[in-house]
């Protein structure tokens, strides 16, 4: 039976757009949308094609959950590049199922993502949204009463940028990447003019000002334009020992925090509100990075119109007590959500490593074991506690096989290991993350490079 003569005949299918692993990583978002009774389509870079194989080829919730994977045709510094792949798969799929759902859990999609909504009149963050949040110089123009000084270096402008009138110092980043990749600090001309030799000829680059500051996220669920959950979270990065920014843990905030005297949540709660407004972002989930300042001031560092990164989804499930998968797959199908606000600390640490091969991670934690995600990124699910619990290390994981080499952390790829704990107050958190670092041993062997 042909059934695009029968269109009553196709299935219901729901699709995620995304690499593999964090597809794989997230699983909750397969069991909410199989419970459902949807046909779950899976729509990634073609750089996902070795590890989505691999793991379909054997036992698991992927192989058993999924019905279809397909893969998109891009580069990461070539601006809108999967875009034809992804239409071209979409032609194919709606020809032969009923699309009810379409959601980006991963930055490089984003874009054709919000085009294919709109295209099929699905919910979504709305066009301008989508485009907006994968440009950081778009973010800068759209965005500007918010955002740092900046200076955008399109390739044909490479050479032209007058190096030495830009006030120093500044952070050098391109525009369509993710993951902290290719960002660095410099303090002089000379820095950055190396800097830009070594980006792809064909890459936008964003030259701005560096704002020294606490950075935070704000996390959000929006339907039809309106915000109906937002929460804060502190981060730390590499920035305070060299010159990347990767993000070395993330602490959602069970009460206000404050620097200089500012209640620093209300202060980005309000400023987020209206980036979305100015963006007019319509349903879906957001994440916006900020820095404030010394004396309270917040400037915007990027939005991202999909799932926070990491393991922030889980964070949450921690720190509010219910899972988040189940609020965002209802945002991608049109339907209300209520979420409950952070009742506990909860903390996501990575640890940095030597470089060097792993040969393993050792935790002395009575009750705890090393979980070894292994190919397809299998993240456990986490018990959340309840107020009055004592502070609890949750899960230990390595993100890296043993015998992996192990690179100085330029990325957020480069990490290998991570653990998770809640407490009812930040200073049991802190408390509970040391007993924790001085419980883990990550054994590398030097491999003389």
């Amino acid at each position: 039976m042909d059934l695009t003569d029968h269109p009553e005949a196709r299935p219901d299918a729901f699709v995620l757009t995304g690499a593999f692993r964090v597809i794989c990583r997230n699983h909750r978002y397969l069991t909410e949308l199989a419970d459902r009774g949807l046909k779950i389509l899976v729509l990634c870079p073609d750089s996902s094609r070795g590890q989505a194989e691999a793991v379909l080829g054997r036992p698991g919730p992927a192989a058993e959950l999924i019905s279809e994977v397909r893969y998109a045709t891009g580069a990461m510094d070539r601006e809108s590049s999967y875009n034809p792949d992804v239409f071209a798969v979409f032609q194919d799929w709606r020809d032969r199922y009923r699309i009810v759902g379409v959601f980006a859990m991963e930055e490089m999609l984003v874009e054709p993502t919000g085009l294919v909504c709109d295209m099929l009149g699905l919910p979504s963050p709305g066009l301008r949204a989508s485009r907006v949040c994968r440009s950081k110089y778009l973010q800068r123009g759209y965005l500007a009463g918010y955002s740092p000084q900046s200076v955008v270096v399109p390739p044909s402008r490479r050479t032209a940028v007058e190096l030495d009138s830009l006030k120093y110092p500044v952070v050098v980043k391109p525009a369509a990447r993710h993951a902290s990749s290719g960002v660095l600090a410099c303090d002089r001309p000379d820095e950055v003019a190396e800097v830009l030799a070594d980006y792809p000829p064909d890459e936008t680059v964003l030259i701005e000002q560096r704002v020294s500051g606490q950075e935070f996220s704000v996390e959000s669920l929006v339907y039809d334009g309106e915000v109906r959950f937002s929460a804060v979270t502190r981060k730390e990065t590499t920035d305070t020992i060299s010159r990347t920014f990767v993000e070395l843990s993330h602490t959602i905030l069970a009460g206000p925090t404050r620097i200089a005297g500012v209640d620093v949540t209300a202060v980005l709660t309000e400023a987020n509100r209206r980036v979305l407004r100015d963006l007019a972002f319509r349903t879906g989930v957001t994440h916006s990075e900020w820095r404030v300042t010394d004396t309270g001031e917040p400037y915007l560092m990027e939005i991202a119109a999909r799932t926070p990164g990491d393991g922030l989804t889980l964070l949450y499930g921690l720190s509010c007590g219910r899972p988040m998968e189940a609020p965002i797959i209802r945002l991608a199908l049109g339907e209300d959500v209520d979420y409950p606000a952070p009742r506990r600390y909860a903390r996501q640490v990575y640890l940095d490593h030597r470089p060097g091969i792993l040969r393993d991670v050792v935790l002395d934690w009575p009750g705890v074991d090393v979980a070894w995600t292994g190919e397809a990124d299998l993240w456990p699910r986490l018990r959340p506690g309840v107020p009055g619990d004592p502070p609890a290390l949750r899960a230990v994981l390595a993100l890296r096989g043993r015998g992996s080499r192990l690179e100085p952390l330029g990325c957020s790829d480069d990490r290998a290991v991570t653990f998770f704990v809640d407490a009812d107050t930040e200073a049991e958190l802190d408390e509970i993350e040391a007993r924790v670092r001085a419980a883990l041993t990550v054994v590398v062997e030097p491999d003389g490079r």
